[in-house]
């Protein structure tokens, strides 16, 4: 409701009670109300604006952007709970292991099949993993986000202190993103975090790491799947992808698992440092290989897995090992599906 609307609401009790005080009253109540989520006051919106302004962007127009924000609850609700610290393994799993969402994966890697082989060819990231990321980010496109991203990044800039640094940072890079895309900023919408398109990218990331599918342009992440798929390999490429290596293999252990630190993602140790320790793979491994041990919870009782390199790559998408695992066992799974069928 806009405030003209709720201004003549207030004419209209008015008329119908002849009460000034209450009118008064409501109206100032109504008014504070439409201007809470106002953040063009906000102190810290200077520094935010400034720095936009040194990689060219108009002030008055960042300015405007932020003071038409809107904070919204709902985000600071859902970023409080989310599902990788809220539920156990085998529970977070169901959420993305489903008949549809692996039988929808071959369906997409069909349609995308030739763009999927270039980016492989070219990141040495295979295509069931470019689909399986996709699938869990937003079930192939279907799910994209239904918040303004003006919006999202604000809400947790000024009003999120635990993550404050990062979202300003990352509001700063949304202001750049759209003003040299010359997108309209209103109409970019994304996850209650800010994440947009196919692949979820953080504004920071969009800028750094996506890639149109055939090299030139502006990727459009939003309505072209094949620029997604580029950017998620080019994503994954640069951040340490190995063409050819393994991800996770399954373990076996004898230790005590209290004193292993299980969640550090970076892999630190090797196979030999693990195996003197009672963390074997099931499988053989040089002694030399570097990977971290991963426990999850199943349905019942605890798995071992260990991490390896692209595992680890995996996690600077979402900052999770249940995240990577989900990704990991889709990927397989629509690999299998596609090959059945």
């Amino acid at each position: 409701m806009t405030v003209g609307l709720n201004l003549l609401g207030c004419l209209r009790f008015f008329l119908l009670r002849r009460d000034v005080s209450l009118f008064s009253i409501l109206c100032m109540t109504i008014v504070s109300e439409v201007i809470a989520g106002d953040y063009s006051g906000y102190e810290a919106v200077h520094p935010v604006v400034e720095a936009a302004e040194q990689a060219g962007v108009d002030p008055v127009w960042a300015e405007t952007l932020i003071g038409d924000a809107e904070r919204q609850q709902s985000i600071l609700d859902a970023i409080a709970r989310p599902a990788e610290k809220t539920k156990p393994w085998h529970e977070y799993r169901n959420i993305f292991l489903t008949d549809r969402r692996i039988r929808e994966g071959a369906v997409f890697w069909n349609e995308h099949a030739v763009a999927l082989s270039n980016v492989a060819e070219r990141t040495g990231v295979p295509e069931q993993v470019i689909v399986a990321i996709i699938g869990v980010e937003t079930f192939y496109g279907r799910i994209m986000g239904s918040y303004r991203v003006i919006d999202a990044l604000s809400t947790l800039a000024f009003d999120y202190p635990r993550r404050s640094a990062f979202f300003v940072k990352e509001l700063e890079q949304f202001l750049i993103l759209a003003w040299e895309s010359g997108k309209d900023p209103y109409q970019l919408k994304g996850s209650y975090a800010g994440a947009m398109g196919y692949g979820q990218f953080m504004p920071s990331s969009y800028r750094a790491y996506a890639r149109s599918i055939n090299g030139s342009g502006a990727p459009d992440i939003w309505d072209n799947p094949e620029d997604a798929i580029s950017s998620v390999g080019n994503y994954l490429r640069a951040h340490g992808w190995r063409g050819g290596e393994g991800v996770v293999v399954d373990a076996v252990t004898t230790a005590d698992w209290s004193s292993v630190n299980s969640s550090r993602l970076k892999p630190s140790k090797t196979i030999a440092q693990l195996a003197s320790e009672g963390i074997r793979p099931i499988e053989t491994l040089a002694s030399d290989i570097v990977a971290t041990p991963i426990k999850l919870d199943e349905a019942d009782g605890p798995r071992y897995w260990l991490g390896l390199q692209n595992f680890y790559v995996i996690t600077r998408y979402n900052h999770s090992a249940m995240y990577a695992m989900a990704v990991w066992e889709l990927s397989q799974a629509v690999a299998l599906a596609r090959a059945r069928s």
